[in-house]
């Protein structure tokens, strides 16, 4: 790819990117971010492609999940660690109840800016630049607060830094030992109608694997840990171009900010800026599908993505709504064959589902949530196809955002801890019983095709 480089996409069209009343100084911004060292390595993201290419082929399932917009102001320790809890627990469960190996994402360390409707929001009769996330202005509906500040990027940096750091720590230091799930557990998950089953299930895994251990003469400490990533949309160029470098030893350029960037379907034109610059780094990526995406585009997609039909290399991230996905997901499905590409599919069932209560909270329905995941498990396999991952926005805090689940949550509930800036998350009882039932849903189908 000879015209691409880091900067090209800069002369594309590049949609929801903020305008900076100060270019000269956002430069500058830019160029810092660049000589700083890379918040991940080459290797993870190869050894992530590698995975990914696996659950494309139905021998691991991809668990991506995390917050719908990080806020600086989470980055802290119980936060962060309640977060990855609730994703080792819940891939603990999908490996019981898939008996696949889990590719676990993490949705932060830099999920720091969100797409908007319009660049304005009006109030009383004032106009201000809309709220873009943490990354680019500030949520207080005040002229100075709603600037696009270049400096804002130095701080997602940091911020994303400090998260991964932490979270390396905690791995590395034990924190995911696969003989303690018990050190995994939440307070309050004690308190769930579901907590048996899976207390059950943490006892049945430890058992099992040092009956393998022993077995096998394998040692502990060669499978007490686990891989763990993440992931952010990489909807502001100028952060992805900073991050974006050539590294020793390989070919090509890898976006070194995070190790999973995706493209939303708002800037997924064929000849925008985000194409443009998803298609010359080697890292995986993935694309949000929805109602609007058509064959003709998704093909050209593949064409421009996937060229060379890397394993690996592609997801589509589908999010219909549990109304639509009987319609939509089959034709897309059925061109991805017939182009003969191998993509990895993940469902995303929160973003189709999202609805208004009178009050005018946005909230999402657990019934509907799991209405399109088991759909999508079926539509898959009657096209012939795999259903190779789920995408949730979910939190590890006992947030009160989702409506129903076995607590039976209402909308009168909703007020109670509604936390979520930008759109309504599962809770950590919600997300484990939400992988209680998939595992469910995979051992039916399992035994149905025995």
């Amino acid at each position: 790819m000879e015209d691409w480089n880091p900067r090209s996409w800069q002369t594309r069209p590049a949609r929801q990117q903020p305008v900076y009343d100060d270019p000269a100084y956002l430069e500058n911004v830019v160029q810092q971010l660049s000589a700083l060292p890379p918040l991940v390595t080459s290797w993870e993201i190869e050894r992530l492609k590698t995975q990914l290419a696996e659950a494309a082929l139905g021998q691991r399932f991809l668990l991506q999940g995390g917050a719908c917009a990080e806020s600086f102001d989470h980055c802290d320790a119980i936060v962060i660690t309640n977060k990855l809890k609730i994703l080792l627990q819940m891939s603990l469960i999908l490996t019981y109840g898939l008996k696949r190996r889990i590719i676990r994402v993490g949705r932060f360390a830099g999920q720091y800016a969100k797409p908007r409707s319009s660049n304005d929001e009006t109030r009383d009769g004032v106009t201000l630049p809309s709220f873009r996330g943490d990354l680019i202005n500030r949520q207080p509906f005040t002229p100075e607060d709603r600037r696009p500040n270049p400096d804002l990027l130095l701080r997602g940096y940091e911020h994303a830094a400090l998260t991964l750091n932490f979270i390396r720590a905690l791995v590395d230091g034990g924190f995911a030992d696969l003989h303690h799930p018990e050190y995994w557990d939440l307070d309050f998950v004690k308190h769930s109608p579901k907590a048996s089953e899976y207390q059950k299930m943490v006892q049945s895994i430890s058992d099992s694997l040092r009956f393998m251990e022993t077995l096998a003469g394998i040692e502990p400490a060669q499978v007490n840990r686990v891989d763990f990533f993440t992931s952010h949309e990489g909807l502001h160029l100028h952060y992805e171009q900073a991050q974006t470098r050539r590294v020793p030893r390989r070919v090509g350029w890898y976006n070194l900010g995070t190790h999973y960037p995706w493209i939303g379907m708002r800037t997924a034109e064929l000849d925008g800026a985000h194409v443009h610059f998803f298609r010359g780094i080697q890292n995986p990526i993935a694309i949000k599908i929805g109602p609007g995406m058509t064959r003709e585009w998704l093909r050209e997609l593949l064409d421009v993505l996937l060229s060379n039909n890397e394993p690996g290399r592609l997801t589509f991230i589908h999010r219909f709504g549990h109304e639509k996905v009987a319609t939509c997901l089959p034709p897309l499905i059925d061109e991805v064959r017939a182009a003969g590409k191998t993509v990895l599919w993940c469902c995303d069932p929160m973003h189709g589902n999202t609805e208004k209560t009178p009050s005018g909270l946005k909230t999402r329905k657990f019934d509907n949530i799991l209405s399109e995941l088991e759909q999508s498990f079926d539509i898959h396999s009657s096209c012939g196809s795999f259903l190779g991952g789920v995408h949730f926005e979910l939190s590890g805090d006992n947030v009160t955002e989702c409506i129903g689940g076995a607590r039976g949550l209402s909308e009168i509930d909703l007020t109670r801890a509604y936390e979520s800036q930008v759109d309504p998350r599962l809770n950590y009882e919600q997300a484990l019983e939400m992988a209680l039932l998939i595992g469910r849903k995979m051992e039916s189908m399992n035994r149905l095709q025995a």
